[in-house]
This record gives C-alpha cells, sequence and structure tokens, in this order.
C-alpha cells in the first residue's frame, strides 16, 4: 500500500440500538459512506460493515488520502466588451474575475477550438485537492443525517439529535487518528469492550487490527459472525435435547442484534403446558422472551433456547432465571386458553359491535355481516356451501375480542380455529379462520377449503371497495391498509382457485352490501383498474415481459382467471418465430385502419373485389382460421387459438409485400381494408399483439 492510500476505520458507539433496526442502519450508514466517497472522488478498497448492539463500525481498504487536482475552464462575457480602448479591464471582466476569484490580469480570450464558448472570456485554473482527512468528517455526518430513523432523540443538554444516544467516537486513517468531529463527538482511537468481560476503555492500533482487538474484549462486531455463530450454537442446543430447534430468520436477525458476546443455553418448562396449543406457548417465548422453540416429529418439547450476552461461570444459574422468567408467560397463555374455551366462540360476535373496523366504514360487526352475505352470493356461482359460507362468517372475527389474541395479536384466526374446534363446528369452518387471511404475503399458501376460500376473497374485496368508497387509495410508498397486498390476494384465488367470475360482477356485488358511508361514484372504475395494474407486478415476477400483459390489458378484459389465460397464452406465442412478423404485421394493420376510419370500417369482403392471388388466399386463410378458432375460443383455449393462427404468418407476410392497399379504386381499397379488419379482428378476440 502506498503512502496515498491507507486503511481507514470510523466506529460510532451508542447506546443500545433498536435491535429491530440494526441491520437496516448499518446497511444504510455503509451504503451512505460509500456513496460520499464516490461523490468525493476518492477510490478505495474493500469494504466492510459491523454492527452491534452498542456501535456501527465500517473498515475500508486502501482509501486514497488525497483527492486528485482537477483542471478546471470558466468562460465570461464576451472578450469584445471585456477591455476599453486602451485595454483595461471593464466592470464587466473585473466582475467576472472577481467571482473566479481571480486578477483580471489571468484571463484569456477562448479560441475557436472551445466551439460555443470562442471569444469569451475564460478562466484555466487548477483546483487543488483536499485531503480526505478534511473530508471524512463531513461524508460520515451527512450518512448518519441519512439513516432511516423515524424518530431521532435528544440527551442531556445537547441538541445533537440520533436514534440513540451517542457515547464515543472512533475514527482512524492508518494508524493516525483523523482530526474530526461527528454528533458532537471528538475523533479518537479507542473503542469499548463487553460491558461485563471488558468495560473498559480499549485502544485501536489501526483500522486492520480493529475486530480483533474488540474480539480479544468479548465484542463480536461482525452481525453475519454473530448470526452465523447463534445459528450454530442453537442448532447443536436443539439436537442435544433430542429435537430440531426452529430458526426464524427475523428472530435470528433481533437476538443478533441483542448480542456482542452470544452464548446459547438450553432450558426447561414444566409438560403441563403443552395441553396448550403449541403456536400460543411459541408466541410467547419468541415475542416476550427471544427464546428459540424445539420441535420433534411435528410436536413441541418442553424447552427453550435462549441466547445469553455472557459467558457466565456458571450457566445453570442463567437457564435457572430463564425458566423462572418464561414460567408466568406460558402460565398466562395457559389462562387465557382454558378460560376463553369457558365461551362458546360464537357468543363474542356481539361484542365486535363495539368495536371500530374503520371510521365510517362501521364496526368489525358490520363488516363480518358484509363479508357473510358476499361469500355466500359467490358461493352460490361457484358451487360452494352457501351455509357453511355463512357459518364462517360469524364466527371469523370473533377472536379479535378473546382474551388469547388481546394478549397475543399475531394469533388472531388461529386461536379462532383452536375455538371452533372445541366447540365443534364443521372443520371447513375451523379451518376458515385461519384461511381468511391467507395468502398473508407473495408466495403464502391460498386456503385449502372452498369455505376458507371464500370468506378470504369476500374480506378482501369487501376492505378494497368500502376503502376505495372513502377515496383511501394507497400513493406511493403509504398503503396503511396494505390494499395491493389485499389486491394481489384477490387475483391469486381468482386465478390460481379457478374462479370465474369476472372482477366488475365481483366489484358490483361488493357495492351492494350494507354500508354505513355510500362508496364513491367512480369506486368501481377505480378499483378494477388498480386491480389490474396490480397484475403487472405479478408478472414481471413472473418473467413476463410488459408488452405481453399490456397486449391483453389493451382488451379491456376485467375476468382475472380469463386474463391470466390470455397472458399465459400471448407469452408462449412471443416465443414463436412467426410472433415477430405478425405483431409487426399487426402494428401495421391499426396503423393502416386508424387512418381510414377505424372502427368505422365493416368487416364485409366482396370475393368479386378480390383480384390479386395474395388477396385471395388470405381470404381463404382468414375464413379457415375463423372456423378453426370457434371452438377454440368457446372453450378458452387461447394457447391454441394464437398457435392456430401462427399459421397465417405466409398469407400475411405475402399480402404486404405484394398488394397495395391504397387502391386509386375506392371499392377495391375498401374492400382490402375490410380484409384488414378480418384479419385484426381474429388476433383482438384473444390480444392486442400489435403492442409486442
Amino acid at each position: 500500500m502506498s503512502q496515498s492510500n491507507k486503511d481507514f476505520l470510523v466506529e460510532l458507539g451508542t447506546e443500545e440500538l433498536p435491535p429491530t433496526a440494526l441491520k437496516s442502519l448499518s446497511d444504510a450508514f455503509t451504503t451512505g459512506v460509500e456513496a460520499g466517497l464516490k461523490e468525493a472522488g476518492l477510490s478505495h478498497g474493500n469494504v466492510v460493515s459491523y454492527a452491534a448492539p452498542r456501535r456501527l463500525a465500517i473498515t475500508i481498504e486502501a482509501l486514497q488520502c488525497e483527492q486528485a487536482d482537477k483542471e478546471e475552464t470558466l468562460y465570461g462575457p464576451p472578450a469584445n466588451i471585456a477591455f476599453d480602448a486602451d485595454g483595461n479591464p471593464t466592470k464587466a471582466a473585473v466582475g467576472f474575475a472577481s467571482r473566479a476569484g481571480a486578477d483580471a490580469s489571468e484571463l484569456q480570450t477562448a479560441p475557436e477550438s472551445h466551439g460555443k464558448n470562442a471569444g469569451k472570456l475564460m478562466l484555466q485554473r487548477t483546483i487543488k485537492g483536499q485531503q480526505t482527512t478534511e473530508l471524512l468528517a463531513g461524508i460520515i455526518q451527512t450518512s448518519l443525517d441519512k439513516l432511516p430513523i423515524p424518530k431521532r432523540m435528544r440527551w442531556g443538554a445537547s441538541r445533537v439529535e440520533f436514534v440513540r444516544p451517542v457515547q464515543w467516537l472512533g475514527m482512524l486513517l492508518g494508524d493516525a487518528v483523523v482530526d474530526g468531529e461527528v454528533l458532537g463527538l471528538k475523533a479518537g482511537n479507542t473503542s469499548r469492550g463487553h460491558r461485563f468481560h471488558a468495560p473498559g476503555e480499549i485502544v485501536i492500533a489501526n483500522p486492520m487490527a480493529y475486530q480483533e482487538t474488540l474480539r480479544s474484549a468479548y465484542v463480536m462486531a461482525s452481525f453475519a459472525e454473530r448470526s452465523a455463530l447463534i445459528k450454530e450454537q442453537v442448532t447443536a442446543e436443539g439436537k442435544n435435547l433430542g429435537g430440531e430447534a426452529i430458526i426464524d430468520e427475523d428472530l435470528l436477525d433481533e437476538v443478533t442484534a441483542l448480542n456482542e458476546w452470544p452464548v446459547a443455553l438450553a432450558g426447561s418448562f414444566d409438560e403441563d403446558f403443552l395441553r396448550v396449543p403449541p403456536e400460543a406457548l411459541v408466541s410467547s417465548m419468541k415475542e416476550h422472551q427471544k427464546y428459540f422453540h424445539v420441535m420433534k416429529d411435528g410436536k413441541l418439547l418442553p424447552n427453550f433456547i435462549t441466547v445469553s450476552n455472557i459467558e457466565s461461570k456458571d450457566p445453570a444459574q442463567v437457564i435457572s432465571g430463564n425458566e423462572k422468567v418464561i414460567r408466568p408467560r406460558l402460565a398466562d397463555a395457559a389462562f387465557f386458553w382454558d378460560t376463553d374455551r369457558k365461551q362458546k366462540l360464537e357468543s363474542r360476535f356481539a361484542k365486535l359491535e363495539n368495536v371500530v373496523w374503520v371510521n365510517k366504514l362501521g364496526s368489525v360487526a358490520d363488516k363480518a355481516r358484509r363479508i357473510g352475505a358476499l361469500a355466500a352470493r359467490i358461493a352460490g356461482e361457484t358451487g360452494g356451501d352457501k351455509a357453511l359460507v355463512e357459518r364462517a362468517a360469524q364466527l371469523c372475527k370473533n377472536d379479535l375480542v378473546s382474551n388469547m389474541v388481546f394478549e397475543f395479536t399475531d394469533l388472531q384466526g388461529l386461536a379462532g380455529k383452536y375455538y371452533a374446534e372445541h366447540d365443534g363446528e364443521h372443520a371447513d369452518v375451523a379451518a376458515a379462520m385461519v384461511e381468511q387471511y391467507m395468502p398473508a404475503f407473495a408466495g403464502d399458501e391460498l386456503p385449502a377449503t372452498q369455505t376458507g376460500t371464500l370468506i378470504a376473497l369476500a374480506d378482501r374485496l369487501d376492505s378494497l371497495v368500502g376503502l376505495f368508497g372513502l377515496g383511501q387509495i394507497p400513493t406511493g410508498s403509504k398503503d396503511p391498509f396494505a390494499l395491493r397486498r389485499a389486491s394481489l390476494g384477490v387475483l391469486r384465488i381468482l386465478v390460481e382457485k379457478e374462479i370465474n367470475i369476472d372482477l366488475a360482477t365481483l366489484i358490483d356485488y361488493a357495492l351492494e352490501g350494507d354500508w354505513k358511508t355510500a362508496p364513491k361514484a367512480d369506486t368501481k372504475a377505480t378499483l378494477i383498474e388498480y386491480m389490474l395494474d396490480r397484475f403487472s407486478a405479478w408478472y414481471a415476477d413472473e418473467n413476463i415481459p410488459t408488452g405481453v400483459f399490456q397486449a391483453v390489458r389493451a382488451l379491456g378484459v376485467t375476468n382475472a382467471l380469463d386474463v391470466n389465460r390470455r397472458v399465459k397464452a400471448v407469452f408462449e406465442f412471443s416465443k414463436l418465430d412467426a410472433a415477430e412478423s405478425l405483431a409487426a404485421a399487426n402494428k401495421r394493420v391499426s396503423n393502416i385502419l386508424a387512418k381510414n376510419g377505424g372502427d368505422a370500417v365493416e368487416a364485409k369482403v366482396n370475393g368479386e373485389l378480390l383480384s390479386q392471388n395474395e388477396e385471395q388466399v388470405l381470404a381463404r386463410e382468414i375464413a379457415a382460421k375463423h372456423q378453426a378458432l370457434e371452438p377454440l375460443m368457446a372453450k378458452g383455449d387461447y394457447a391454441a387459438a394464437l398457435n392456430e393462427l401462427a399459421g397465417l404468418r405466409t398469407a400475411v407476410d405475402a399480402f404486404f409485400d405484394n398488394v397495395m392497399v391504397m387502391a386509386d379504386d375506392e371499392a377495391v381499397k375498401n374492400n382490402r381494408l375490410a380484409l384488414l379488419k378480418q384479419l385484426q379482428g381474429l388476433f383482438i378476440g384473444i390480444a392486442d399483439i400489435s403492442v409486442l
């Protein structure tokens, strides 16, 4: 490494950072610093991020120690007005020189080679590059200012703001401390070790010694290293217990963010708690205590794995302490389970009358009644069981007012399923308690039962119509009611469950519900447009080109199942050799027709006016294809229909190569336009392939 390049370290020490945000804060900090260095024109080597509960840090290899000099040319007013008859600079010249921080004697006249600036006053100078040490504090500060922190805090008498109070700042370029200040802290070369194992200050000799120096002070600075170690330790503890530790990635990230020196320990709880639904126990362990649970043969074991931030000389004491803490949590879950079951699920409906769903849209009970009516109507068209659907709708939101869900909100739906089963409800009704929330995210499973499918569909349609009816339409990144997800859920259910009902019809059904506030007049049109737009993201995820969907979108089809079938067919068609030629021909046809009457052109061809062989052949081919397509279109086999139409390529190419559509004879011209109208009609019945 040359003297012009040195390794760099920045470490910001803080009070404990928010664990759920640590990873994203670290990533954003690193991205910001890299952007700042790039903007400053400073080259560098490998960049490594570090993130631990009390620190954000970055090391950068071979950072350029000084900016390169820059040659700069400034242009001013025309030279012919810059000097008077005696050769003295005018106000224009003096003003230009002054603004540039130069003397008028340094000014030149730009030669012809300077193009549009030729003949103007010109100042050529070298801008000396700054020392990197002069820039680093500003780059670090700017990056910290841009971190995604919803609400910053102040502490003491300081006006400085950050996500948590800052306590120390380390900045080293090579083995020298960078003279700078960030967030009110003067940079130094010291850090701090583990709160208990090595609480004092430690000196960082140079940037590349950072990680190992901290390790010697019981701090594992690398987020990725700690995560891998925790995963390894927890997995091993699970095997020691005779089962498998279930490692949720979000929980793993959070636990990683909570510990500087992780040590996994296994504990146990009373087997009597296993009578409680396992999800409630798991929720208690995960959400409240940040424990990993253990499974064996699909059943929960009476054990947990905790990650301690200390290497205890007496691990048994640490385990005992955790067992004492988890016991009352599990006891609460057991109490809620026992108490809730003393009351039938259906009896809780009355309480929903007092729970507001959305202001101006009534209570959760109102929503449940609308879901029931809508789902029953859809059931009537799909062969579903109306009685089961109506019963499921009556019960689907009732667990929201149970003790279990009040305490463990993530159990909504699941608690309802257990209580419905306990009450002896039909298996499909019980399943619908959970399935109403499916799919919960992109790629999630769909409901397995027809009853659950219809409740899930009706629930989302009700939310979309109600909120769009109030004008609560998602904008940009703001989507507080998760309507994008609801829209995609509706589309997935319709397509993947092959529910052949038009979106427009479903929205009409939902609009007929008992609404406390009448939906806006444009609700239907706006919502259909919005939902069809969601298809774009769907197909993008499937690597289907935008043009393929647009070819179908152009037809104004609003049946989701039908849209998907057409899109898949057009996508396969687009891979054929004939596709490009026929798409170009269709575009040409569209342009010709648009300039010659468009929709007014009648598709009636007079065979006697077909004088050229090529137009006669095309007419016969079109007639044959029309006949061949009828049964295919009747059963919605668009793929086979487009494959059939691909056979028109030769006849279409020959027609355009040899036939003059815009003939002098008006009757012949109109007849040929009619022929093109017929050709267009064959394709447009499936998709507008001219946009491919």
